[in-house]
């Protein structure tokens, strides 16, 4: 029988990915994949799509999402809680998200406002059409201001207006992990610990975030990424195990937006096995 494989992070252009759900389920075939999860940021607005997909071409979709949060217990930072196998109609997911969308868009009309202040004449309907009725980013912003000659490139538009501590830059609003894990939870899915390794922490920086993690309902962590060194992946399974979490894994494909990254493989290193779904299934309870 043929080593089944998994890929439990990635993300289509319904966040900051380049490609569609379909088109992400067509590479995961490629690739020899027996499962996809779609894990866009802050948002399910894909998912119905990306199921249709696996129905058309045989393949298993997981209903995901990465949530962003705050963490402060050693210094400010955001971590990514990621919710997999939950259901998208339960009002904790629906609820969220809405308010979520709110947020996003006061701080869209106020970087647009900013934007306007240093004579620049931009509008919010011309960073909207930029996203194509996907969530507006910063990225999206940096594709106007190159458009319009303001920039040449959006590294500029990032290094002279839209970074933290540059004039048009305006702080988002975050969720706290607790409400990500539970919201994750009341809609019967699992919440898992997003790449550890990327948070400017040590080992038992980590090790901490991940146990008062769990205290609020964590189920897992992935212990294989993409950008992982074979030490890291290491001492992340050691946590996991410490801790009695859920092992998950992906590559977090972007498409070309993350050009060395590929679905499936990583940078060519990973081959997540499907038993980690498995486990991680027999935890969801979609209501």
């Amino acid at each position: 029988m043929p080593y089944k494989t998994v890929d439990l992070h990635c993300h289509s252009y319904y966040s900051d990915g380049t490609f569609s759900p379909e088109a992400l389920v067509i590479e995961a075939k490629k690739r020899g994949l027996s499962a996809l999860a779609l894990t866009d940021h802050d948002t399910i607005d894909g998912i119905c799509l990306f199921h249709e997909a696996g129905k058309k071409h045989h393949l298993e979709t997981i209903t995901g999402i990465e949530f962003a949060a705050e963490y402060t217990s050693f210094q400010k930072q955001e971590i990514h809680i990621i919710g997999l196998g939950f259901s998208t109609s339960s009002a904790a997911i629906t609820e969220t998200l809405t308010q979520m969308a709110i947020s996003r868009q006061k701080r869209n009309e106020k970087m647009v406002f900013a934007l306007n202040r240093l004579g620049f004449t931009i509008s919010y309907a011309e960073i909207a059409q930029n996203a194509g009725g996907n969530i507006i980013t910063r990225a999206h912003f940096a594709n106007v201001l190159v458009k319009k000659g303001i920039v040449k490139t959006k590294q500029e538009a990032f290094e002279k207006y839209l970074s933290q501590g540059k004039p048009a830059y305006v702080c988002r609003e975050f969720l706290t992990p607790r409400f990500c894990i539970e919201t994750i939870k009341k809609a019967g899915g699992v919440a898992i610990l997003a790449h550890p390794t990327l948070y400017h922490m040590d080992d038992t920086q980590i090790e901490h975030l991940a146990k008062e993690l769990k205290s609020y309902g964590l189920d897992g962590i992935e212990t294989d990424y993409s950008t992982y060194s074979q030490k890291q992946k290491q001492t992340i399974s050691k946590i996991a195990k410490r801790l009695e979490l859920l092992p998950s894994g992906g590559s977090d494909f972007h498409g070309s937006n993350k050009t060395d990254i590929h679905l499936a493989i990583g940078r060519g290193n990973l081959q997540i096995p499907y038993s980690y779904w498995e486990e991680l299934k027999k935890h969801c309870h979609m209501i």
